[in-house]
């Protein structure tokens, strides 16, 4: 992906008395571009006056979730423990960015529960970039590690991806630029009245 001009007027962002919290859920599979676009709508955002932050699906099993391993039930407390804190986030009016490979639907769906309970909005995004183009990409070296035998049970290659039957929004990163991405979020953030 590469940078352009942005095309979406951010100035068309109406002023608000009270801020909307949600959450922007952002689905895919190791190297999509997930967290790009992610950093890329936040910094957009924030230019503008926006309470917006990041859970980085990474960074945030690094900070929350050491102590868990790569098995489903410990991807999926993982993902659930993301949830509850974009929720939390969420409900005092931040804007929550959570790019997170999150690969089961189970898991998914119990975080939209948690945000219905929390009276907040998760839209989730599946960022839909195929395997091979993410596999040549390999920001982290992932895919090169599982080549070479080193890595087992890398999602979308050995390890199990259920993508979203029906996400608010699929984007394929491999045929649009980052800045075309965070137009059609800013767009999406429109739409569902966050913004």
């Amino acid at each position: 992906m590469t940078a352009t001009a942005p095309a979406y007027p951010i100035e068309s962002i109406r002023e608000r008395a009270q801020p909307v919290g949600a959450t922007l859920w952002l689905t895919g599979l190791p190297s999509a571009g997930k967290s790009t676009i992610a950093a890329a709508l936040a910094d957009r955002l924030r230019a503008h006056g926006i309470a917006v932050e990041v859970l980085d699906g990474d960074e945030m099993r690094t900070l929350l979730s050491p102590d868990l391993g790569y098995s489903r039930a410990d991807r999926d407390a993982n993902v659930a423990r993301i949830g509850w804190v974009a929720a939390r986030l969420a409900r005092h009016g931040v804007l929550v960015l959570a790019p997170v490979v999150s690969p089961y639907q189970a898991a998914r769906d119990l975080v939209r529960r948690t945000h219905d309970q929390a009276g907040v909005r998760l839209l989730e995004v599946h960022v839909a970039t195929p395997v091979e183009v993410c596999s040549v990409r390999d920001v982290k070296g992932l895919y090169a590690r599982q080549r070479a035998g080193d890595l087992h049970g890398l999602t979308g290659v050995d390890g199990d991806y259920e993508e979203p039957a029906h996400p608010e929004l699929r984007i394929d990163t491999s045929d649009c630029t980052v800045d075309d991405a965070v137009d059609r979020l800013l767009a999406l953030l429109r739409k569902e009245n966050v913004l």
